[in-house]
């Protein structure tokens, strides 16, 4: 099989009417390039060169150093896209290539190794990723005769009898490398669009008498590229009912499926039960008996065996089994919660480690902090951990426990057993086992009211 693949990914895609590149909308909350690369790994693809222009460097933000990248300063056709990559492509020898473009978020793998063992069957010098389509508007027609392909014509320059062809060119490909730096080299911007079209070297090729063949997607819709918003929304349609279905088949309960949004890299055990509107996103890991939901958006978590979360944000987090999340919790990066872990309602912890048995119930701020085993946080309580230039730790040992309306000014340490007596300030460590209490002394003032209203 192929083990480097050309991605084209240089337009700005002016029908998006977006100042941000086509292949970065999102698709099920991922650039549609990435289900692209995704869809290429999984064909067994080691190598891979993007040709990027418009906006390049958004563009190779994204690849996170998952392929090489060559320049398309002006963008003059998919031909001319791919002579920016023989130089990168020569390093691969006598070898074959996969070609894809960036805007087709439902290709998949299997697809590609189906076009590449096509490729190898037939011998062929290119294989055309083709689809048969009822309305092919806007596609490049497959022209052939006998049953072998003798051009492509893009519809702009097709006449009326190649327009009523139902089978299609998709824009993925399989090369021979150097029959395909031969067909390159050969290519005039003779077209309506004065482009350098990639679909002549398919007509270099047949003139050559060199082998040309075609593999037919079964599903049309995988190779749908997305060229507006409405395409974009169509894609996302289609892509969130595969996902959906995928997760039910293997064990996972929806019980609203409609208004569920699980992202494409998102695993999930059996006997996971996800309620209405929840949001699993990024690279999130759910394992078994878990109960999520309703209204609760998690995104990059690994969340443990039956832990329940209830109308919460978590991102960025890992929380060990049968913790208890919610409702109303904001857990922001950095939030490691142990087994049995209790984070009740309006709660918001942002990098801390909290481990197990421990609660905070309520009404509470935790940031930058450690809080040890079976520790208990009274409503209200707050870790002043910025002084508004520099963030400061709180260390909670364990079994202490720490009174409602509590100020925790960092860094402050309250050691194993302590209590803090609530509405208490505490600028100072406090020693194992130790009551601490800072507030002013109550005073009462009688006859208040009455001396007042005379």
């Amino acid at each position: 099989m192929s083990s480097v693949a050309v991605i084209l990914a240089a337009g700005n895609g002016t029908r998006m009417k977006s100042k941000h590149p086509k292949v970065l909308h999102p698709v099920l909350g991922e650039p549609m390039v990435l289900h692209v690369v995704k869809a290429l790994k999984d064909a067994g693809v080691d190598h891979m060169i993007a040709v990027v222009g418009y906006a390049a460097s958004q563009v190779e933000q994204v690849f996170q150093g998952r392929a090489d990248f060559v320049y398309q300063e002006r963008q003059l056709g998919t031909g001319h896209a791919l002579l920016q990559a023989l130089p990168k492509l020569a390093e691969y020898g006598e070898g074959e290539c996969l070609v894809v473009c960036g805007d087709t978020p439902l290709l998949t793998g299997e697809t590609l190794q189906q076009l590449q063992r096509e490729h190898h069957e037939h011998q062929a010098k290119a294989t055309i990723l083709t689809a048969m389509m009822d309305d092919p508007t806007g596609y490049g027609r497959i022209v052939k005769e006998e049953g072998r392909v003798v051009s492509i014509i893009e519809e702009k320059d097709a006449p009326p009898e190649v327009r009523c062809l139902k089978e299609v060119n998709t824009g993925a490909y399989c090369f021979d490398i150097q029959w395909l730096k031969q067909g390159l080299n050969q290519l005039k911007p003779a077209n309506a669009q004065g482009e350098y079209y990639l679909t002549d070297v398919i007509s270099y090729l047949v003139s050559e008498n060199q082998p040309v063949a075609t593999w037919t997607i079964q599903d049309p819709f995988e190779a749908m590229g997305v060229n507006n918003r409405v395409q974009l929304a169509e894609a996302q349609a289609r892509l969130k009912w595969q996902v959906l279905r995928r997760h039910m088949l293997n064990g996972v309960t929806m019980t609203d499926p409609a208004s569920t949004f699980i992202g494409p890299w998102v695993e999930i055990a059996q006997d996971v039960v996800l309620e209405p509107g929840v949001i699993l996103e990024g690279e999130t890991f759910i394992d078994e008996d878990s109960v999520i939901g309703p209204w609760s958006r998690i995104t990059n978590c690994r969340i443990g065996r039956g832990t329940r979360v209830c109308q919460s944000i978590l991102n960025d987090c890992i929380i060990g089994p049968e913790c208890q999340i919610g409702p109303f919790t904001f857990m922001r990066p950095g939030c490691i919660l142990e087994d049995q872990v209790k984070i009740g309602g309006f709660v918001e912890i942002k990098k801390s480690h909290v481990d197990q048995g421990a609660k905070i119930p309520h009404l509470s701020y935790v940031g930058d902090s450690q809080v040890g085993k079976k520790v208990n946080i009274g409503a209200g309580t707050i870790t002043c951990n910025y002084d508004g230039k520099n963030k400061y730790p709180t260390t909670f040992g364990d079994h202490c426990f720490i009174g409602s309306n509590t100020n925790l000014v960092a860094p402050v340490t309250i050691g194993e057993g302590a209590y803090v007596g609530a509405g208490s300030t505490i600028t100072m460590d406090v020693p194992p086992a130790a009551l601490a209490v800072a507030r002013g002394r109550q005073r009462n003032i009688e006859n208040w009211r009455k001396d007042k209203e005379s």
